[in-house]
Formats: C-alpha cells, structure tokens, sequence
C-alpha cells in the first residue's frame, strides 16, 4: 500500500521550511565551509525541483544558475548598475544575471 504525505498543500509547506533552513545554513556556513554551502543549497533547489514548487524571487537571486553558489553581494558576487538594469556578476563562475530595475 502506497505511503500518503498528506495533502499537496501540507507538503510545499514542509518543502518551503526546509528550504528556508537549508538557505539559512548555507549563508552561515558560506565563511567557514564554502563546499558545504554549496551543497545546502543544490540540496534546497532539489527539494524545489522535486516537489515543483518555484521558489520565491529573493531566494532564486541569491543562488547563481551556473554554480549553485550563494550570492552574497561583496563576498560572492558582485553588482552593477547599468542602462536600467542591475547586473550581478558571480566571482565564482563568472555567470552574468541581469535584472531591470
């Protein structure tokens, strides 16, 4: 017999908590263990992949497409002002994210 989760709703919330949490370490980890950052949050886009849920706008501008690194402006990447948009580059990997502003 197939094991039941409750409800779709009850498990993005479950998901989104998780997320938070694994987002949350991963800022804190990001200055002493820089590869297990990494791995929180390629764990958090999992979890968003697996359950389908799209992640809110302010963690997906916090995490670089190209390496699953943190984006933390000064540290790990580095911002711009241009032509009406913002662009942040990853130091990274060097993955250019532009948005209008």
């Amino acid at each position: 017999m197939p094991r039941s989760y409750g409800s779709k709703s009850a498990q993005r919330k479950i998901a989104l908590k998780r997320m938070a949490r694994l987002l949350s370490a991963a800022e804190t980890e990001l200055s002493r263990r820089p590869e297990r950052s990494l791995r929180y949050v390629h764990l958090a886009r999992a979890i968003a992949m697996k359950c389908r849920l799209r992640m809110p706008r302010r963690w997906r501008r916090m995490i670089c497409r190209g390496c699953d690194g943190l984006l933390i402006p000064g540290k790990t990447c580095q911002i711009r002002l241009r032509r009406s948009r913002v662009n942040v580059t990853c130091t990274r990997c060097g993955r250019v994210h532009r948005y209008p502003y």
